[in-house]
């Protein structure tokens, strides 16, 4: 056996070995795809497993992430720090080789990958990032950023609709740094492909403007390498090979069966496919002393790459001081001094402004003092109004601009953020409609689950919207977003809140963020006659209402129905009810807060209250309690002017007064 051969069947039974002893997993792809990675890791892939986050490495994602225990096996023959143990604790609780690959979890995971597709568009941002990052940095005789994207897929990949999203911007862009290894084995988890899946995948590519190979035997190891350095040839377009292979390769019974797709092969299958490939029965996750030599080869020639790296750093501090210490400022996500000096304030009694617009503007005069704030919208910048002003447009001709446009493909848009943040050097944000954030949802999990930091702008935030009609007046979606761990969500009242919201979202390092804005114009509050707007940053507070004062009730409201619960105020406070107004922009930053200011914004001893929110009602209990109330919103919208939806639904001041005699009993 050849060392190709050799180290190819050492991975192979890796994983077969991980999924066995696991009694759960997916051995069948890592058997197919066992050599496309050899022949990537050891032959093109950029990477310094001794520093797993070197800025130039290349990035691998793996999309199909069910074959997790192919990567597994790959980090821990090239030195990524994974161990013996931890291969042998594949898929047990606490261990750093999960079901699927989790970002910050395991050394040499980019991203989070399981739902199919999503790596794929994962993929599509980081190649963008690379692209963005280059032209900010680069100059003559100083190629800095200069690094490959490559991902990992398979057919149910190929079928979702995201891949289809995020591979018709790619091509668009023309990504040529971009590649996509596509183990095209024919056999999925319910049977073969052909039950639901006969699309030539080859035409649809070269239709997107893809650089599209067909390597026909995905064993040939030398093939495989001569597609890859073809495809690192063009530079003009990303490319696509399709890889022939077959899934549980070497197993005598289950080669090219859906049995071998999401189960352990089982004891004497195992020993049956090791005979097979001529390889020891015993001992369990045998490596051979010829094939940890030669993946320590491929792992020091990644260090002495990153070395060479460094000593061109070296000049360029000398040459470009200036832009080196910007480039340090990205890498490291942080925002330079005086950032936010220029943001927006709004004087009470100008004319009315929507929370979109006034976020607009506070984005605008962010990207002025922060370079590297990157993003779009799905085809809707105008009227989210998240466009940098001054900045340009991220092109295929101009790489240098910092606005994106991602078109009407809201899910590709969030896989795509998900890598550009996953990349890291640049703050990604993306917008669209509150309603449409259900086309994203899964790439916003994800997000979440991995903690990376992405901006999202949803606005259109309430039937208030208007005549567009329930179709885009979003219900649900407060409460849904507010559902999801690591999330944080924020709704702001009015102008100045919105400016503080945005500041909240652009200082929050860990985890995405959320601002649901208005469509319609908001009175600016009277921040003298009301608490300053910085309460935003304690996600609520005490906006109105005496503070020595123990209130009789107390409404609870967000975004533009602060404003109905402030004119019921007045109207109370002027009948003699001491009451206090609580504006809720964010449940997670109050939640984040000590207890003793918790309970003086919402002392346990005040039981009578009313939550006030235009959407779901779903989940305000918690601080409306068992004797208060919730006005929300438990159907779905209707056609008709904003002004007119808000008053038939009931948020006017006069109901509210209603639902507080019948709260107070008189």
């Amino acid at each position: 056996m050849d060392i190709d051969g050799l180290c190819i069947n050492t991975i192979r039974m890796l994983a077969v070995d991980m999924v066995e002893k696991a009694r759960s997993g997916h051995p069948g792809m890592p058997m197919g795809a066992a050599p496309a990675l050899y022949a990537l890791y050891t032959k093109h892939l950029r990477f310094n497993p001794k520093n797993p986050l070197w800025p130039d490495r290349d990035r691998f994602v793996l999309s199909a992430g069910h074959g997790s225990a192919l990567l597994y096996a790959m980090l821990h023959l090239t030195g990524y720090g994974l161990g013996m143990d931890d291969i042998k604790r594949f898929r047990q609780r606490g261990s750093i080789t999960p079901g699927h690959p989790e970002r910050g979890l395991t050394p040499g995971v980019e991203v989070t990958t399981g739902p199919l597709g999503q790596g794929f568009a994962n993929a599509v941002g980081m190649a963008i990032s690379e692209c963005s990052l280059a032209a900010r940095f680069n100059r003559p005789g100083f190629e800095i950023v200069k690094h490959n994207t490559y991902v990992l897929t398979s057919d149910g990949d190929m079928m979702e609709g995201i891949s289809s999203e995020a591979a018709s911007l790619a091509g668009h862009l023309r990504l040529g740094r971009l590649t996509c290894l596509y183990d095209d084995n024919r056999v999925s988890l319910a049977g073969p492909t052909e039950l639901c899946f006969t699309e030539d995948t080859a035409g649809r590519f070269e239709a997107y403007g893809w650089h599209v190979q067909k390597v026909d035997d995905g064993n040939d190891v030398h093939a495989v390498d001569d597609a890859i350095k073809a495809a690192r040839a063009e530079c003009a377009r990303p490319s696509l090979i399709i890889l022939r292979t077959h899934i549980g390769f070497g197993s005598p019974r289950m080669q090219d069966s859906f049995e071998a797709h999401g189960a352990p092969l089982g004891r004497d299958e195992v020993e049956a496919t090791k005979k097979n490939l001529g390889w020891p029965t015993e001992p369990e996750f045998y490596i051979p002393d010829g094939a940890v030599a030669h993946f320590n080869y491929a792992a020091g020639q990644g260090a002495a790459l990153e070395s060479d790296w460094r000593l061109i750093m070296k000049s360029y501090q000398g040459k470009h001081p200036e832009l080196l210490d910007e480039w340090a400022r990205c890498v490291t996500g942080g925002l330079p001094e005086g950032w936010d000096e220029d943001l927006p304030v709004y004087a009470a009694g100008q004319k009315a402004v929507s929370t979109r617009q006034a976020n607009g503007e506070a984005m605008n005069k962010t990207a002025m003092r922060v370079s590297n704030l990157f993003g779009g919208s799905g085809d809707l910048d105008p009227s989210t109004k998240t466009y940098l002003k001054g900045k340009g447009r991220f092109s295929a001709d101009d790489r240098a601009g910092a606005n994106i446009s991602f078109g009407v493909r809201e899910h590709g848009m969030g896989g795509i953020l998900n890598g550009i943040a996953a990349h890291g050097g640049l703050i990604p944000f993306g917008s669209t409609f509150l309603v449409f954030s259900d086309y994203m949802r899964p790439a916003i999990r994800l997000a979440a689950l991995s903690g990376l930091n992405v901006k999202y702008v949803f606005t259109h935030d309430s039937v208030a919207l208007g005549e567009d009609g329930p179709t885009h007046q979003p219900i649900e979606h407060l409460a849904s977003l507010r559902a999801m761990p690591g999330m944080t969500v924020i709704r702001p009242a009015d102008a100045n809140e919105a400016v503080t919201a945005w500041t909240a979202s652009m200082t929050r390092r860990t985890g995405p963020t959320a601002l649901i804005l208005t469509r319609q114009d908001l009175p600016v509050i009277d921040r003298e006659r009301y608490a300053p707007a910085e309460g935003l940053l304690k996600g609520g507070y005490v906006l109105a209402g005496k503070p020595d004062c123990v209130p009789e009730i107390i409404l609870i409201a967000t975004g533009s129905e602060v404003h109905v619960a402030l004119e019921a105020y007045e109207a109370l406070t002027g009948d003699g009810v001491q009451a206090r107004v609580v504006s809720m922009p964010s449940w997670e930053m109050f939640e984040e807060q000590p207890e003793d200011y918790r309970e003086y914004v919402l002392p346990h001893g005040v039981t009578r209250r009313l939550t006030i929110e235009a959407g779901a009602k779903f989940g305000w209990d918690r601080y409306a309690g068992p004797a208060g109330a919730m006005m929300g919103i438990d159907r779905f919208g209707a056609s008709a002017p904003g002004e007119v939806n808000m008053e038939s639904f009931g948020f006017t001041a006069g109901e509210v007064l209603k639902r507080v005699k019948d709260i107070l009993g008189r």
